[in-house]
């Protein structure tokens, strides 16, 4: 279990002008979307993050399995919330409001953490606030970031997305039109017998094997207008691999190309918005090799990037308490009957109020 208090050394104010941060306000979120379960507490004064906790299930073989997720997820449940308050220095009493994830994700997690949600604000008399996992993401970057419109690429097992916002909320400029990054680096890790575990040191499996490589084995590169394709990738850095090519020299041509892919599309999109900041967000944000790409690209056109760090780039509750923050402030709570969980809601299906 991983815990810790997080300072922001940037002024919310100055990115929320529609949120009154006067107020003294504390907001518990939990987040289960997948393998993570993770409780955060954000507040309206510094540092803001006064908790972030979270356990994760790692499975003894192949990928995550929902249920078992699940199970892991309401066996750690108690634990994770008591050490959030106790991180925080405060009681359950001293919370003003419940946030959850209710989407996107699988759906036994989520279930998980909508049900602990709903107790808790059941019991103790808090509102209850949904949160949008995705736009999570986005909003802890532009925290720990203080960046106020950027470009967003979000990368992670179960999703790959490049928004920006517009009129209101996050707008799609491109995503995978199959599988995520996260998953087809783990996929193919775990096939060829590198993982589990996928990240080491906190560097993919992929991104280790690449290292002995002597150059990278040729593989298609899918980029249909803004979107993005990784399953036929897969498969063909399958096949060279059961057809006797190198090992690293494969997982050298299947970084680059995925990879590489994902920035020529948040160049586009940069260059369409006019915008001059990209953040990169979720748990392949803290690959150092996309960063390097990432680095290089904005420069060419005088912009600057940045990420969140390691602890705020994977799922989280800080993020999941923080987005619960906003949503809170801008009166946009839930009552408990209403609060189902949405598999595959959509980043821009949701309004953006405090901006």
């Amino acid at each position: 279990m991983v815990s810790a208090v997080i300072q922001s050394s940037c002024n919310p104010q100055k990115l929320y002008k529609n949120v009154d941060f006067d107020r003294e306000v504390y907001v518990l979120g939990i987040e289960s979307t997948a393998h993570t379960f993770g409780v955060g507490i954000a507040s309206t004064k510094p540092p803001y993050i006064l908790a972030n906790v979270r356990h994760v299930y790692t499975p003894e073989k192949g990928g995550i399995h929902p249920r078992e997720a699940a199970a892991h997820h309401a066996r750690v449940a108690p634990e994770v919330v008591s050490e959030a308050l106790r991180v925080a220095g405060l009681s359950i009493e001293d919370i003003d409001a419940i946030a959850v994830a209710l989407g996107p994700g699988l759906g036994p997690c989520l279930r998980v953490g909508a049900t602990i949600a709903r107790s808790l604000a059941a019991y103790y008399g808090k509102p209850l606030v949904p949160v949008n996992h995705a736009v999570a993401h986005i909003e802890i970057g532009r925290l720990a970031t203080c960046f106020r419109d950027p470009v967003v690429l979000y990368v992670s097992g179960g999703n790959t997305v490049v928004v920006a916002y517009a009129k209101g909320r996050y707008r799609v400029f491109g995503e995978t039109l199959d599988i995520a990054l996260g998953n087809l680096l783990d996929t193919f890790a775990r096939e060829v017998g590198l993982a589990p575990p996928y990240i080491v040191d906190g560097l993919h499996q992929v991104d280790r094997c690449a290292l002995e490589a002597n150059e990278p084995y040729e593989l298609p590169y899918v980029v249909k207008g803004q979107d993005v394709s990784f399953s036929g990738l897969l498969t063909a850095a399958l096949r060279a691999v059961k057809q006797g090519a190198r090992l690293p020299d494969v997982c050298l041509g299947l970084r680059e190309v995925a990879y590489s892919s994902v920035v020529e599309v948040t160049e586009r999109c940069l260059a369409h918005t006019g915008k001059r900041e990209v953040i990169v967000v979720g748990g392949v944000a803290a690959s150092p090799v996309l960063r390097e790409k990432i680095s290089m690209m904005v420069r060419y056109h005088n912009a600057r990037w940045g990420a969140p760090p390691p602890s705020l780039a994977g799922d989280n509750g800080a993020m999941i308490a923080w987005v619960g923050l906003l949503n809170f402030l801008s009166n946009v709570t839930i009552a408990v009957s209403d609060s189902v969980v949405r598999q595959r809601w959509r980043v821009d299906d949701v309004p953006v109020p405090w901006r």
